[in-house]
């Protein structure tokens, strides 16, 4: 039918989400950690790559259709740790509820699939 919307992709609760994506990490020598445990069953995530020219934070997000996508927090361009450990702290006062990963990343992309705008 013209003018239906797509329907969302189902959401995973974000402690299953973290588990596996730290599996990906790991077994992908893109080694991770949990900095910040938020609600298991809907808590927003926040993910920290350290790469070898700086630091991005990547922030879960929605697009306009529904889609699972991620964004760079701190910019296009890498960041030092103080920048993205300012913004994680801006963002957990904001969301107590917010998950905090954190990986290793010489490239700053993610260990596991994601679409990033």
């Amino acid at each position: 039918m013209a003018g239906r919307r797509p329907v969302p992709e189902p959401r995973v609760k974000a402690g299953i989400w973290v588990s596996m994506a730290l599996r990906m990490g790991n077994g992908a020598g893109r080694y991770g950690a949990v900095l910040r445990k938020g609600d298991a069953d809907s808590g927003g995530i926040l993910v920290v790559l350290h790469g070898k020219r700086g630091m991005s934070v990547l922030s879960q997000m929605r697009t306009a259709d529904g889609e699972a996508a991620w964004m760079r927090a701190t910019g296009p361009d890498p960041v030092d740790q103080a920048a993205a450990d300012a913004y994680v702290e801006r963002q957990t006062r904001f969301d107590p509820d917010l998950w905090v990963l954190e990986f290793e990343s010489p490239d700053l992309l993610p260990p596991f699939e994601g679409k990033i705008v």
